[in-house]
């Protein structure tokens, strides 16, 4: 009776050092934030200054919000390269647009700007079968180019201060962006968690097909959230403009880049179906840690750009194991 019992036990033959790394691989993104956290204040005396934590809070706001936007893109299985185009894009347009509408209605246009470039996106994913990649590309390539020829290349400076303040003001001794991004996140959690739309974006990420003949109209929801990151771009342009008081048609450059590390660092899959919320979050702060550090050391951006690239690939071999 015991040999029978002992037969139908599966021994666990997976060597030490796979275990090792499939654990590290489903806690990296917690793990690599506070590793970085203690080697961050040993490597820099002004790191845990006041005013460099509120600096990386303030930095992190635009990334953050692109990254939740980019998040629920991911979800799907697809990418949005079209981000930083549209922070551009929507950061001249307010600012062009403040001196005849004022403040308010500036922000009401741009944000519908960016949510309208968003929805093009999501129409040629979803209806006309366009790959996420061409798409989002082709949209890139329009929203930098519009924004060039409204600005004939130059930047749109803003005079209202209540406009500039708010990018410098603070609250509680917190940056006011820092505010926007908070709420911003809160919401984006709660429909990720508690919404059948959270829950279906994540169905069509693991398995279309059977979501597909479940009943439920795909198309809608993989329009919804190019439309969602396109307006999460609009608040993060708007936001950055804030910073400098700038209407800038360069704004931005290269931040896809940023926004899918972001949100690979936090344990998402670039196939869909995986990932959290607060892990996108703690993988912008990752990467807004890991860019002030170096600033702090005097390290370029040029080999801030590598490490990035270092980072995403690291991040998806770490995937792999999470799969296994």
């Amino acid at each position: 009776m015991t040999s029978i019992t002992n037969s139908l036990v599966k021994k666990d033959t997976t060597p030490t050092w796979k275990k090792t790394l499939q654990f590290f691989a489903n806690n990296s993104t917690s793990v690599v934030f506070f590793v970085l956290l203690i080697a961050a204040g040993l490597l820099s005396d002004n790191f845990y200054t006041a005013s460099n934590i509120t600096n990386v809070l303030r930095q992190s706001v635009p990334l953050g919000l692109v990254a939740l936007g980019m998040f629920y893109v991911i979800l799907t299985g697809g990418i949005d390269l079209s981000v930083g185009s549209i922070m551009a894009l929507v950061s001249v347009i307010v600012a062009m647009l403040i001196p005849s509408l004022g403040v308010p209605m500036a922000i009401v246009v741009g944000i519908i700007s960016a949510t309208v470039v968003g929805c093009v996106s999501g129409g040629l994913v979803a209806y006309f079968r366009i790959a996420p990649f061409i798409a989002t590309l082709a949209m890139m390539t329009v929203a930098r180019g519009v924004t060039m020829l409204i600005s004939k290349g130059q930047p749109v400076f803003v005079d209202d201060m209540s406009f500039v303040n708010f990018g410098s003001g603070y609250l509680l001794g917190l940056p006011l962006p820092v505010y926007v991004f908070v709420v911003i996140g809160l919401l984006a959690h709660f429909v990720y968690k508690k919404t059948s739309f959270g829950r279906l974006v994540i169905s069509i990420g693991s398995n279309e097909i059977a979501t597909h003949f479940a009943g439920i109209r795909v198309e809608r929801f993989k329009f919804a959230v190019y439309a969602i990151s396109g307006l999460a771009c609009g608040v993060a342009g708007i936001i950055a403009a804030t910073r400098t008081g700038v209407g800038s048609p360069v704004l931005a450059l290269g931040f896809e880049l940023d926004a899918i590390a972001a949100v690979v660092v936090g344990g998402a899959s670039l196939a869909g179906g995986r990932g959290t919320v607060v892990n996108t979050i703690i993988g912008v702060l990752i990467l807004s840690v890991i860019s002030n550090l170096m600033n702090l050391m005097n390290i370029s951006g040029y080999h801030q750009q590598v490490v990035k690239g270092v980072i995403i690939i690291l991040a998806v071999m770490l995937e792999s194991f999470k799969s296994k």
